[in-house]
Formats: C-alpha cells, structure tokens, sequence
C-alpha cells in the first residue's frame, strides 16, 4: 500500500495515481495523521465493495472499543451490560411511540 500525503493529492492527484502500480491501495494521510483510503475497483466489484466494508467496520469497531473505555463502560459486567441494553431499547420506545 503506498501512503500519499493529503496535499500532494491534491495539487498532483491525476500525477500521483498514474505512479501508482494498477490495483494498489492508497493510504491518504494528513497533518493529523492517516484519513482516506483510494481502494481500486477491478474484477469482481461485489468482492471489493465486501472487503472495503469490513474494513469500515474494522474502524468502527475500534472507534466504539475506545469510546467503551473512555466512558468506563468496557468495564461493565453481563448483568450491567444487560440493564443498559434494556434501558436504552425503553428509551427508543418511547421516542418512537411519541
């Protein structure tokens, strides 16, 4: 995977992807660190959408494991876990049934 910086991409875009090998990942990066992938579409197109998917979920999933820490709540146990399940579907309830 090649890693091209933000600006770069910008003012050369059409430059920096005629260097880059046909089928390889770019990593955008910025001033705070990586943003973007460019994930190329070749062959199967069904395939490529799954795997840029689960790459997406990936992020997110890492984003909620550190939101789970910063609130205290990847401490939680079963029984705790369950309460804040069911108190969150009530409140989803009620917003709904108003």
């Amino acid at each position: 995977m090649r890693q091209i910086s933000l600006r770069e991409f910008r003012t050369r875009g059409s430059k920096v992807l005629e260097a880059v090998p046909q089928g390889e990942t770019i990593l955008l990066s910025g001033q705070q660190g990586p943003a973007y992938f460019l994930v190329p579409v070749l062959g199967d197109v069904a395939m490529e959408d799954r795997e840029l998917r689960r790459a997406m979920a990936k992020v997110s999933l890492r984003e909620s494991w550190l939101h789970a820490k910063v609130s205290g709540m990847d401490q939680m146990n079963d029984e705790e876990i369950e309460q804040e399940i069911k108190r969150v579907r009530r409140a989803h309830k009620r917003r709904t049934t108003s």
